[in-house]
């Protein structure tokens, strides 16, 4: 085992004692909850709630409408843990440092993870406030957090294919329906950020077969696989993304649109939950 592995499994250790010792729930499911997304959090019932900075390791989120908050308790009959906000790499933060909380999640009991985003909608059937199921992405960031040295006990080059669940996109689905939710289904492409893309870089985005376009989510997924978690990821087109648009949507708009749209959101995200 390298020096790099060794420090990292010490310094998870040191988060997971400290979370098994203020709570002695296992959560079986994970949730990442994405800009504006965060409420769902607030509906855990039996919750025991710590801030990013008091978890040894945690990486804290400066993004708006993340309340940096790790969530432990029970939702819509399942035991779960949920991230009320990510951290990005246009924070500074490298992909290894985005992904410790799914290393910490998996590291509690939790073996399913549902990632959740607000993202710009590339394609043009598309419209602000709906729901894409992903079933795919693209990551176009230029960085992956695998790379470096790993661990033993996980594959060295893990397999990308289905890396959402085909079963749970199956509920997903399902759930939609039996809740009169509208659900988009498409291809999320991620870059770094901060700067939204280009009029060039979002025809060429769409030419390669992305339907929407965030700054998130593909690290974690790719983490997530190769710990061997099932996933299902779901997205919020907060705005469209179009290149021959006049104008393109603010910060603060991205919030309200994810903020109107979360009761829909949470009625899926609770429905799709006691079947994973």
């Amino acid at each position: 085992m390298s020096d790099v592995v060794a420090h990292a499994q010490a310094r998870l250790g040191a988060a997971l004692d400290a979370l098994r010792g203020a709570t002695g729930l296992v959560p079986e499911v994970a949730l990442v909850l994405g800009s504006g997304l965060g409420p769902l959090a607030d509906e855990i019932e039996d919750a025991a709630a710590f801030p990013y900075g008091a978890i040894p390791g945690m990486p804290v989120s400066s993004a708006p409408g993340h309340a940096g908050r790790l969530v432990i308790g029970r939702l819509a009959g399942r035991a779960v843990v949920a991230m009320q906000g990510r951290v990005h790499p246009y924070e500074g933060f490298s992909a290894q440092e985005c992904t410790y909380p799914i290393a910490l999640m998996h590291g509690l009991g939790a073996r399913s993870l549902v990632v959740t985003n607000a993202c710009g909608g590339l394609n043009p059937a598309f419209a602000a406030g709906d729901i894409m199921l992903q079933l795919d992405f693209i990551n176009f960031t230029g960085q992956n957090p695998l790379i470096g040295p790993n661990d033993d006990a996980y594959p060295r080059f893990p397999v990308m294919f289905d890396c959402y669940d085909p079963e749970y996109v199956g509920l997903a689905r399902s759930a939609a329906i039996a809740e009169g939710v509208h659900l988009r289904e498409g291809v999320y492409l991620a870059i770094s950020g901060p700067s939204y893309a280009s009029r060039a870089e979002l025809r060429a985005f769409r030419t390669l077969g992305a339907d929407a376009i965030g700054m998130s989510t593909v690290f974690e997924v790719i983490r997530a696989r190769h710990l061997g978690m099932r996933v299902l990821g779901i997205s919020t087109v907060t705005d469209m993304a179009l290149p021959d648009r006049d104008e393109h949507a603010t910060g603060d708009e991205v919030l309200a649109v994810a903020a109107r749209t979360g009761a829909t959101f949470r009625r899926l995200v609770r429905a799709v939950l006691p079947g994973l």
